[in-house]
């Protein structure tokens, strides 16, 4: 048996319960890994308010850290005992232990620890496919400017490092004084308030009138038309998540008219889809946590049965850096 946090429908922190659940054994393709810490992410809140809609009942959450207990048949990657960490399909992270698809866990290397592991894989996954895989034509050379939106979250923090160890100036915005130099301190070139300054009129100002090459932007609705506007002709507005709602409809000609951009919208589970290439993003994120070139930096740690806490703080944007549950 296993305690879970699930929802039986969508809704607001209050409808996560702390239940009890049977594990059972991994089949096929499967290992059982019991967890040592979990993984908070913004995802999280998209399937349990109903904007990203899935089955119920549900065990939210999408990483973890553990150690494997059983490995099922065709599984040679790990074995019971190893150290491992995840992102990925299916959510059900919340849990003491759990079975799961091998092909998206990692065995993780003994230099990085197990709270470590469980917040940096879905956030450090995503800012590699990021600042590696998701480019402007011509790719991203060392001094070429980039926008953040989210500079101090999660994912923007580990950004704002990778940004710095490519030679890349990366310009973070962040909702207040405190996130914007906790960003410039973790390798930012340069930092916004978006509740001080005008981010469109600054990221101009910053780039000479050339706007940037790319835009990253997870917040949404919010930052949607102002980040259009800060691209350079040619530039790439690359969204990956919706933290204040959905990207409304828009017509496809505004993008002719601000300079022949891109736009492109992505999530991680597309990168991550075989065991090849999840274990190849793996590697590159784990050698730059290893080397020290990317700190993971964890603000918040909650019990798993304080879910609702952690949620409520996450969506008051109260929280910085990584936030982790204890099982």
């Amino acid at each position: 048996m296993s305690k879970a946090i699930r929802i039986r429908r969508h809704g607001g922190p209050e409808e996560m319960e702390l239940v009890d659940v049977e594990v059972g054994e991994p089949g096929a393709g499967e290992i059982r890994i019991r967890h040592q810490a979990v993984g908070l992410n913004f995802l999280d809140v998209y399937q349990r308010s109903g904007l990203y809609q899935l089955p119920m009942p549900l065990t939210l959450g999408m990483e973890g850290a553990g150690v494997v207990e059983a490995v099922g048949a065709g599984v040679t990657h790990l074995k019971a005992g190893d150290r491992a960490a995840y992102a990925g399909h299916p959510p059900g992270a919340y849990s003491q232990a759990r079975v799961m698809p091998a092909k998206c866990v990692c065995k993780l290397p003994d230099a990085i620890g197990f709270e470590t592991g469980a917040a940096m894989m879905l956030k450090g996954l995503t800012a590699q496919y990021l600042l590696k895989r998701t480019l402007p034509q011509g790719g991203l050379q060392a001094g070429d400017h980039v926008l953040f939106h989210a500079a101090a979250g999660g994912v923007g923090l580990i950004a704002c490092q990778w940004a710095k160890a490519l030679g890349l100036q990366l310009i973070g915005t962040a909702g207040s004084d405190e996130k914007c130099a906790l960003a410039k301190s973790m390798g930012a070139a340069h930092v916004i308030n978006y509740n001080r300054e005008d981010f469109a009129a600054r990221v101009k100002e910053i780039t000479g009138g050339r706007g940037v090459k790319v835009v990253y932007d997870s917040v949404g609705k919010d930052t949607w038309d102002k980040s259009l506007d800060c691209l350079a002709p040619f530039g790439l507005m690359a969204s990956f998540g919706n933290a204040s709602g959905p990207v409304p409809p828009f017509a496809p000609g505004i993008l002719g008219a601000k300079g022949s951009i891109y736009v492109t919208r992505q999530t991680l589970f597309t990168h991550i889809a075989t065991r090849e290439a999840t274990q190849r993003m793996a590697d590159d994120l784990f050698a730059m946590v290893a080397g020290g070139q990317v700190q993971i930096r964890i603000e918040q740690r909650y019990p798993l049965a304080e879910v609702a806490q952690a949620h409520r703080d996450l969506e008051a944007r109260k929280t910085t850096g990584c936030t982790i549950l204890m099982p």
